[in-house]
């Protein structure tokens, strides 16, 4: 391991992450040395950890390379491995726009979830192809306090329990994963999302994820939450072929969930990239003793 480290530091509607560009996947980035990273006390903090990685160079990406050249290798701020992250792809694909990799435009990107459709405006705002929701079978419930409701199980690549409540306060602190029954639903844990009204097409959220706790914004979480909605609302795009969009608000800002005829769902929103510097790598060794 060299001994500086280069890293960058972004937010999608403050959903923040720590980037840590390395093209030819030569940084080991253990469990260890994720949640050392992303400490908001002890690190540089963050919700979570974009690892740049070419396709062809990650083991878990290769067969993607001929349609993306770049792999968002994403770890959540515990060190844990997840699927995808919505928000984490706006920043990622905005990383590769200051890097000269990409430019104004279409392009894709691989993530564990897939391959990713992008698209960045010349207002600066991206787009992300988050692929089609699956809406599980079976009734689920979470719960907070002595207050429980029943949640829409939605599926973006990772899961969502999704419960409409009547004040977001309701939804608690948030310090700990809500419970959630039955315990089959979610055999890997679940991002829960807590969600109100305020007006037509319009909603607000909170969220907890897995492996990260209360956060500012999740994309695939207001994805979940456009979607649950739309199905309340009884709208389904597959069956009237009219696309469904809704505004979603998130505490760190705001996103705009549209779902298509087809079922692919688009989510655009923000990318932005605060400060870039250096890891000092005796550090993060010495952290992770």
């Amino acid at each position: 391991m060299s001994t500086r480290i280069a890293f960058l530091k972004g937010h999608g509607t403050e959903n923040d992450f720590v980037i840590v560009p390395d093209p030819e996947n030569a940084i080991d980035l253990s469990p260890a040395a994720v949640a050392a990273l992303c400490d908001r006390r002890a690190g540089i903090g963050g919700d979570g950890l974009l690892h740049v990685v070419r396709s062809a160079a990650h083991p878990e990406a290769r067969d993607m390379a001929a349609e993306a050249e770049w792999f968002m290798d994403y770890r959540n701020g515990d060190g844990s491995i997840a699927e995808m992250c919505g928000n984490g792809t706006r920043v990622f694909a905005r990383y590769l726009q200051r890097a000269g990799y990409v430019a104004e435009g279409d392009f894709a990107i691989a993530t564990r979830g897939g391959v990713k459709a992008m698209h960045i405006a010349k207002d600066g705002d991206v787009t992300t192809g988050m692929g089609r929701a699956r809406l599980p079978e079976g009734d689920v419930t979470v719960s907070i306090g002595g207050r429980s409701w029943p949640a829409r199980n939605v599926n973006m690549g990772n899961p969502h329990a999704v419960a409409f409540v009547d004040d977001l306060a309701h939804a608690g602190g948030l310090h700990s994963p809500p419970p959630f029954s039955p315990a089959a639903a979610y055999p890997d844990g679940v991002n829960v999302e807590f969600v109100v009204d305020r007006g037509p097409g319009h909603v607000a959220m909170r969220v907890y994820e897995r492996g990260a706790g209360e956060t500012r914004s999740c994309g695939t979480g207001a994805c979940a939450v456009a979607v649950a909605a739309a199905r309340r609302d009884g709208a389904d795009p597959a069956v009237t072929g009219t696309h469904v969009t809704y505004t979603v608000d998130v505490p760190g800002g705001t996103l705009v969930i549209t779902e298509r005829p087809d079922g692919q769902i688009e989510m655009t929103g923000p990318a932005v990239i605060v400060a870039e510097g250096e890891i000092d790598a005796e550090w993060l060794e010495n952290a992770i003793r």
